[in-house]
């Protein structure tokens, strides 16, 4: 994963590089109306939107109706969605329920726990980044650069392919869980885990035990359920 991201930045770096001198094809919108009205506008002649919300949607009451409503009309018409929101969102029952109704109608998403970036890329025509990565801040750069969009569009792909299902359980698992978890996905063995974390064998058996109720693994063998609770790890449905 750090590869694929390294990788990534190294060729925003390429890009960047390579439209030194070049007219560059992005705008600066600093008032938050404005960015809602381009938003608007694109909305209704885009075949596909690509979204990442790092923490679900600020929208109250009339406003939030009224955004409902138009995804709802935008995939009516055709439109493909996808979007990749934080895993804080599952933290609010109102965000998950309408996140859930707009899943259940064509806007797929996918949950991620690491931090993410706000985007919204139309089509491969034109993006939208927030200038200032902060809740609600105003402004946001309107990208139509060719090259740039194809970056972004790599990011939300590796992000859209890590993520898991929006409709996937996800399993609470207790700080020390976690920790014995973390250290199972590294390959590490019981007495390695016990080592690690300075308590005894028996106990970090109990705490592996407790993991697999947790996600509910079959019974059977323990290096297969191992395989498969760290896989629900890797993708994020054991935290």
């Amino acid at each position: 994963m750090e590869a694929s991201l390294d990788q990534l930045a190294r060729r925003l770096e390429e890009v960047v590089g390579e439209l030194r001198g070049v007219p560059v094809d992005v705008a600066r919108l600093e008032d938050g109306e404005q960015v809602r009205q381009e938003i608007t506008r694109l909305a209704a002649t885009s075949r596909e939107l690509r979204a990442m919300q790092p923490l679900g949607s600020p929208e109250q009451g009339r406003e939030e109706q009224r955004s409902r409503r138009q995804v709802l009309d935008a995939l009516t018409r055709g439109m493909r969605m996808r979007t990749v929101v934080h895993a804080s969102v599952l933290d609010d029952e109102r965000k998950l329920a309408r996140l859930r109704e707009l899943h259940a109608a064509g806007d797929l998403h996918r949950v991620v726990d690491e931090p993410i970036q706000q985007l919204l890329v139309f089509d491969r025509e034109a993006a939208f980044v927030r200038i200032t990565p902060v809740l609600r801040s105003p402004g946001a750069l309107l990208i139509r650069q060719q090259s740039l969009i194809s970056v972004l569009i790599d990011l939300f792909e590796q992000t859209w392919d890590r993520a898991r299902e929006v409709t996937e359980p996800t399993a609470r698992l207790s700080p020390r869980e976690r920790e014995v978890l973390a250290l199972i996905a590294e390959g590490r063995s019981n007495a390695a885990v016990a080592r690690a974390l300075s308590i005894s064998e028996a106990a970090v058996g109990k705490h592996v035990a407790g993991v697999f109720a947790k996600l509910d693994l079959p019974s059977g063998d323990d290096v297969n359920r191992r395989v498969l609770a760290v896989l629900a790890y890797q993708r994020g449905a054991a935290r």
